[in-house]
């Protein structure tokens, strides 16, 4: 498929990632869909909506007076002006009034040219759900997974389509982190990939693409493993939160530390990727540790900044 031939674009699932895919995708001009599973998923996924809408907006504001408030998805730097920050605005209010949610796979799927799934990250799931997604899928149609740690060749055969299945990571807060990781597998046309990467670009993402298979894809397989290490620090009770991203913050400039780049990703991603080491089956095992705290968190509502607190509150 070529990029020109892309018009409807459809994401599946509207968590935290999800939600901002689709809204930059709609931001972007493209036809968008979200499709959920349940009226309740529905419910979840406004209010997600909602708070993207004031905070482009509110961007796009800002940066008519304060140039450290740019977000390369939202605009050009050599663009900015009033009038082209108020017509940007004006795309925020139309992509927020046409991007539909719904929970029926033919409106979702019928005449989707890309697909791009993002629901939870577990293989029953994803192969769940691929299995039912073939049967409403027009011929046409290129997928992607947005999976943070699962590779393409897992549920390639699931779709029906293994030379237009691929992978298009995205990191989270993406007008701001604008990466497109494009991943494919040894069955991916080369034609899609291209398309994908092309994609990515015409959506004010970075495309970078992934030689070979690799679970994290270029920035989770570094990411990873600071948030781990970060876990098990909080786990074995040698540093709190606060401690933990104070010395990362502090040791090495970055802005963020790592709970609170958790909070952004969300910790129930956090909580499924945790599941899927098998010691974390023992309870007294570090890891088991890390999933039984992470789950009284997310048992008690603190999921992340969606959920307005997570290790940190947010207003």
């Amino acid at each position: 498929m070529d990029i020109s031939q892309v018009k409807n674009v459809t994401v599946a699932g509207g968590g935290v990632l999800g939600s901002q895919i689709a809204f930059q995708i709609a931001y972007s001009g493209y036809d968008t869909t979200i499709w959920l599973r349940t009226d309740a998923s529905i419910g979840r996924a406004q209010p997600k909506i909602d708070r993207l809408k004031e905070i482009y907006l509110n961007t796009l504001e800002a940066l008519k007076t304060n140039p450290k408030a740019y977000a390369y998805g939202l605009i050009a730097k050599e663009d900015i002006t009033a009038e082209k920050l108020d017509e940007l605005k004006g795309r925020v209010e139309e992509a927020y009034a046409h991007l539909k949610l719904t929970t029926d796979w033919d409106e979702a799927f019928n005449d989707a040219d890309f697909v791009i799934e993002s629901v939870a990250e577990e293989p029953k799931q994803k192969i769940a759900f691929y299995s039912e997604l073939a049967k409403h899928l027009p011929e046409k149609t290129v997928i992607a997974t947005n999976s943070s740690t699962m590779i393409p060749s897992m549920f390639a055969a699931a779709t029906g389509r293994p030379e237009k299945y691929l992978a298009l990571h995205f990191a989270n807060e993406i007008w701001r982190n604008p990466i497109g990781e494009v991943m494919g597998h040894a069955g991916t046309a080369q034609e899609n990939f291209d398309m994908v990467v092309a994609f990515a670009a015409s959506i004010r993402m970075i495309p970078v693409k992934v030689l070979k298979e690799q679970p994290g894809y270029l920035l989770n397989s570094m990411l990873v493993p600071l948030l781990v290490s970060a876990e098990q620090l909080w786990a074995n009770g040698v540093g709190d939160v606060e401690d933990i991203d104070r010395a990362w913050r502090i040791g090495t400039g970055s802005p963020k530390g790592p709970f609170q780049i958790l909070d952004i990703i969300g910790l129930v991603t956090a909580y499924n990727v945790a599941l899927m080491n098998p010691a974390a089956k023992d309870p007294e095992s570090v890891q088991g540790r890390i999933v039984a705290l992470l789950k009284e968190k997310i048992d008690k509502g603190e999921t992340g900044v969606a959920a307005g607190k997570g290790f940190y509150e947010y207003k």
